[in-house]
């Protein structure tokens, strides 16, 4: 049989609001062929731990389940892309090959090479936009050619491009002639038979306490998670507030974070937005207009996406023009792996390390904490230490959002230029926010019985209390890696010297006001500085 369509999955792993499955399908009598290709890339591949792994062979396995209900099956193939589309051009005469867009540039090279092949053997390259509410380069253009430098230019600029595309209908999947990969396909290529484990691909546990809080990928489990977290949403409205984790956030609570669905695309972000939006007007019966403020993270990643489309060195200082050249130190001794596997000495830290590893997820002001401690905090490492680690083991980190946040926190990027004053500290921000403890007790074991009064400072406590709870400073738990407020008091000198060199900066990527600082740094507001430790 000739002709026919491929779905290349990559991010957008699900079947709601995809227009390139609508496109693929159009054609009810030619073979379908729906493949996810394991190229040691796409969908965060290169650097991978076992809990992401595990999430994408999930979102993947229930893809799969979903078109073996009608008839047909994902191909999860391991291979080099270019080949596995010239192969299928080869053996059915494929006419059409469709994808979501890949809008960042470390994508770009992949899919350049796939449409440079299918333009040499006559293959229609498909390409939709739905990982994204607005496509960056509209914005961009719609901004006179360049990306916004602030996110207060960033609303203004889509307000004039207008509301987001709202999703589309669920493709109707019956009847559709879905195509079978013959047996020599199955010699030139590994065609897994069925899900294929981490192990499978070379993917192992580093820590069998891998045993907390289990997320779960999918689209099925996502659609899920979003009605719980729609309900939370309504209930939040009703009381005439925003934000319903924001002032009081469950750092112990359920695996309800819809950030690793709409990072795998295993939900649809416009699913979510719109949906947000809708419920906000059916409460309030249009009395209060919606604002963007309701699906702020929601716009964060939008712009952190367009600020890094046309920038390929986004997620490293050499070559970044948004990014300061600050003078980050080499580490010294073994304190980069102590920070990486929640070592410190900072129990606030340690236990949001540990949860890294051994979940995937960090509450988002768990993630300002630990990487303003890497960074102008403590540590005064690079921030690209940090980008890695979390590429590697956060379920949710794609690199433009990752790489934005991290240079924020470090103030590289996005901040107010290089002010250090708002500066989460390790102690005091673990006290508001985990006053009994018990965040910490859950993934630092060997706090368990030290005194509350103690636990976050357990460098403070007497001996004898030490020994009672078990837990012997420099025995038991390590001591502190520095001395955190001569260190931050040192940084921060640093950081004074650095503004008044760049006074005369060019335009600076920086928040639009000190509230969007407080508000990305989860700063309350008596002022949480680094030299309360």
């Amino acid at each position: 049989m000739l002709g026919g369509s491929v779905l290349w999955f990559r991010h957008g792993l699900r079947l709601h609001d995809n227009p390139s499955l609508h496109d693929a399908i159009e054609d009810r009598k030619a073979p379908f062929f729906p493949v996810f290709i394991f190229d040691g890339e796409s969908a965060g591949t290169k650097l991978v731990g076992y809990n992401r792994m595990r999430y994408l062979l999930e979102a993947l396995d229930d893809l799969d389940n979903q078109f073996k209900r009608h008839g047909g099956r994902l191909f999860m193939i391991k291979g080099k892309p270019t080949n596995v589309i010239r192969r299928l051009w080869e053996e059915f005469g494929i006419r059409k090959l469709c994808f979501e867009q890949d809008c960042e540039p470390v994508w770009r090279a992949r899919d350049d090479s796939v449409k440079a092949a299918c333009r040499e053997i006559g293959v229609s390259c498909r390409e939709h936009v739905s990982h994204t509410l607005w496509e960056p380069d509209t914005v961009i253009r719609a901004n006179g050619g360049i990306p916004p430098l602030t996110y207060q230019m960033f609303l203004h600029t889509v307000a004039t491009i207008g509301d987001p595309p709202r999703p589309v209908p669920n493709a109707d999947l019956c009847g559709v002639q879905f195509g079978i990969l013959p047996e020599c396909f199955h010699e030139e290529f590994t065609v897994f038979d069925k899900t294929p484990k981490p192990e499978d691909l070379g993917v192992f546990l580093e820590n069998e306490d891998i045993r907390m809080i289990r997320w779960v990928g999918g689209e099925t489990t996502a659609l899920k998670q979003m009605e719980q977290r729609l309900a939370v949403e309504y209930a939040t409205f009703c009381r005439g507030s925003y934000l319903p984790t924001h002032g009081n956030p469950d750092l112990l609570g359920p695996p309800i974070s819809l950030s690793p669905a709409l990072r795998f695309g295993c939900l649809s972000v416009r699913r979510f937005y719109w949906s947000v939006q809708d419920l906000f007007h059916k409460v309030h019966q249009g009395r209060l207009a919606a604002t963007h403020f309701i699906t702020g993270q929601l716009i964060w990643r939008e712009y952190f996406y367009t600020m890094s489309v046309n920038n390929p060195n986004y997620g490293q200082m050499a070559g970044n023009p948004i990014c300061l050249d600050i003078p980050w130190k080499n580490p010294e001794g073994d304190e980069l792996q102590r920070w990486t596997e929640g070592r410190t000495g900072f129990p606030f830290v340690d236990a949001a390390m540990r949860q890294l590893r051994t979940e995937g997820w960090l509450h988002h002001a768990v993630r300002n904490t630990v990487a303003s401690f890497l960074t102008r905090g403590t540590l005064w490492l690079s921030w690209e230490h940090g980008l890695n680690h979390f590429l590697k083991y956060l379920l949710d980190a794609d690199w433009s959002v990752c790489a934005g946040n991290w240079m924020w926190v470090s103030s590289s990027a996005f901040e107010a230029l290089l002010d250090s004053g708002e500066c989460a500290c390790p102690v005091r921000l673990g006290q508001r926010l985990d006053p009994s403890g018990e965040y910490v007790r859950r993934y630092v074991p060997e706090l368990s019985r030290m005194p509350v009064q103690y636990i976050y400072e357990p460098w403070k406590a007497p001996i004898d209390v030490q020994e009672r709870a078990d837990c012997v400073i420099g025995k038991n738990y390590p001591a502190p890696v520095v001395n955190h407020i001569v260190a931050a008091q040192k940084n921060r000198n640093a950081m004074n010297e650095l503004r008044n060199i760049l006074q005369k900066a060019p335009p600076h990527c920086c928040p639009s006001s000190e509230e969007e600082i407080r508000q990305f740094m989860w700063l309350s507001e008596d002022n949480q500085q680094s030299n309360t430790a």
